[in-house]
């Protein structure tokens, strides 16, 4: 079973998709604006925003005939809370090394 987590790493796998959501970070951009970026199709890019608004890291809206696209702040959220776990985990053992290492000079030089 692939879960949104799954989906959003394997789309930020790709390098193109992830200056794609650089761009974006200034704010929502129509397809074509966007395309102007890059050196590859509208089609292309259209490929790209599909596969991340897929994983929910974009969203997008009409506006008379253009599509704007813009990032996605709950599907952001969620990939983050996926990374803090790893953090907080490496925080955890951070904070159990310095205070094994702390216990073990305490220990050489004697003081208890």
């Amino acid at each position: 079973m692939i879960t949104y987590a799954d989906a959003q790493l394997e789309a930020l796998g790709d390098a193109t998709r992830r200056s794609i959501l650089t761009h974006l970070r200034r704010g929502p951009i129509a397809v074509g604006r966007l395309a102007q970026e890059f050196p590859i199709s509208r089609p292309a890019i259209s490929q790209h925003l599909r596969i991340l608004k897929e994983a929910r890291l974009v969203s997008d809206r009409a506006e008379g005939n253009r599509r704007l696209y813009e990032l996605n702040p709950e599907g952001l959220a969620a990939l983050r809370a996926y990374f803090d776990q790893f953090w907080s985990d490496a925080l955890t053992a951070f904070q159990k090394k310095v205070e094994s290492t702390r216990s073990k000079r305490r220990h050489e030089h004697g003081d208890r």
